[in-house]
């Protein structure tokens, strides 16, 4: 049965200028900017530099001629304006061919690609390495070998094959079978074997097209010199490398029948081999430097007492405003009461980059003062580490914390502190590293797991590498210290900090 009824909802959603500040609020300062001369670019009313009413032209209007000390005796002011007025004419239609198609509104898109800064920017540099890519420097040493045409096109397609670890990955049945299809040559899985193992595993670095770890180093250490160490250390690889990988030295000392010593220097060998032979060779690759957003300085007053002070980045950002050309374009074309169809188009247009520009530039300021008001906000919560340094003096703080300090959405100051720097006294820091969760300790104290963390660090620095402490130990040597945390929490603090388990700390 069909039946009608009124329903009453509360939605909630988006302007497309609330969207467009949320996008900018989350942009790094290099983005940023890119996105700033990326709008510059796109919308011709949007212009840089003092808005200067001095400089600008006069309004559109026949009946209001320019004083007469701009002209020379014989120029006729009304004519004057008709030639602007058809340049200008002409200047909107040529920019209305272009963009008329897909600027039916403002544009509201993010503009995210890779920073290229000027050459004379000397704070942030974009480093180009140049040369040989990692797979031309190798088929550049297939040339010694004397291959044939079939033998080449093996050895090429299998150097096709290497990941950027330099390992194959591929079976090698595969890339016979590919080589059937996509080249047209008859082989088998031993021709690709045969040029694997006495052309690709002979070029440099050593190591490059080995199927898994194991085999690298083990073609690593055959290309060394003989010694006894590296002996001992191919036999490691080779017989015990299960052992080696758990680092059950036991076991390795007791089926070698070596001692600890010669045992520490075949370890010692198998550590200057390299277990990504393919990632020594940058080939071309762009290394960007991080460009704070932020900077914390301390500034000490007349009585002595210190405080942080807060700047923001802004160096590479033009002065924004809206140009008076199109303004005064648009009433111009307002004063014809017979507009063609062209005129009609060409007020549309400009109405739509009038008001993209003027809702782009009040993005930027708000995205100025959310900023603004959020690193103050933190510093000032966190005074104490920015007074000292000190990581165990950083309380713990999440972000409704902040929001409610600055009366702004939880989400909103997350787009702050998600990809955001800042330059302190104490090295450059990601601002969403000084949130922390709060934890009490025995005396119902709340610490930041930041300060758990480090003492954390600190225990396993100190700790016996002969015997390591398992995840239970850590946790009693935590609770020593007034920090009664589970097993399970141990376990996953030391994976965020990227410390082994014991087994993996165990040394000789």
């Amino acid at each position: 049965m069909l039946k009608q009824s009124i329903q009453q909802k509360l939605l909630q959603k988006l302007t497309p200028q609330q969207i467009q500040l949320m996008k900018l609020i989350q942009l790094p300062t290099v983005d940023f900017e890119q996105r700033v001369k990326q709008e510059i670019e796109d919308n011709p009313a949007l212009e840089t530099g003092p808005d200067n009413p001095e400089d600008d032209i006069e309004p559109l209007n026949d009946n209001n001629p320019r004083e007469a000390g701009g002209y020379s005796g014989e120029d006729d002011p009304a004519e004057e304006n008709r030639n602007e007025r058809e340049e200008w004419e002409q200047k909107a239609f040529e920019e209305l061919d272009q963009y008329i198609n897909n600027d039916d509104a403002p544009d509201y898109k993010t503009y995210i690609s890779n920073y290229s800064p000027d050459d004379d920017d000397d704070d942030y540099k974009m480093t180009l390495a140049a040369g040989k890519t990692f797979r031309e420097y190798l088929m550049e040493q297939l040339a010694p070998f004397g291959l044939d045409e079939t033998e080449t096109k093996i050895a090429e397609y299998i150097i096709g094959n290497l990941d950027n670890g330099g390992y194959l990955r591929r079976d090698l049945m595969d890339i016979a079978d590919d080589l059937a299809f996509n080249e047209s040559l008859l082989v088998d899985e031993k021709d690709v074997e045969r040029i694997l193992k006495n052309v690709i595993w002979l070029l440099d670095p050593p190591g490059i097209g080995a199927r898994d770890l194991r085999e690298s180093l083990r073609i690593q250490l055959q290309r060394k010199s003989e010694t006894p160490e590296r002996k001992i250390a191919l036999r490691i690889v080779e017989r015990y490398f299960r052992e080696l990988t758990h680092k059950h030295y036991r076991k390795i000392l007791s089926g070698l029948k070596i001692d600890e010593d010669t045992l520490r220097k075949a370890l010692d060998e198998i550590r200057k081999l390299n277990p990504k032979p393919g990632g020594s060779f940058g080939g071309q690759r762009i290394t960007t430097h991080i460009v704070p957003d932020f900077k914390v300085r301390i500034e000490e007053g007349p009585d002595g007492t210190k405080r942080p002070v807060v700047e923001l980045n802004q160096r590479n950002l033009p002065q924004l405003h809206v140009s008076r050309h199109y303004k005064e374009m648009l009433e111009g074309y307002k004063l014809d009461k017979n507009k063609t169809k062209s005129q009609r188009d060409a007020i549309t247009f400009i109405k739509q980059k009038l008001d993209a520009a003027s809702w782009f530039i009040d993005a930027v300021r708000q995205r100025y003062n959310t900023l603004e008001k959020t690193i103050r906000a933190i510093v000032d919560f966190q005074k104490e580490y920015f007074l000292t340094g000190d990581e165990r003096k950083i309380k713990p703080m999440i972000l409704k914390d902040i929001a409610q300090r600055i009366d702004m959405d939880i989400s909103t100051v997350s787009r702050v502190a998600n990809s955001k720097y800042v330059d302190t006294p104490y090295g450059t820091k990601l601002l969403k590293e000084f949130f922390s969760e709060a934890m009490e300790t025995l005396q119902g104290e709340e610490v930041s797991t930041i300060r758990i963390k480090e003492i954390l660090k600190d225990i396993v620095a100190r700790e016996n590498k002969k015997k390591p402490l398992t995840d239970e130990q850590l946790a009693d040597a935590l609770k020593e210290q007034g920090y009664k945390i589970a097993r399970r929490t141990v376990a996953k603090y030391r994976e965020q900090l990227n410390i082994p388990p014991a087994r993996l700390r165990k040394e000789l």
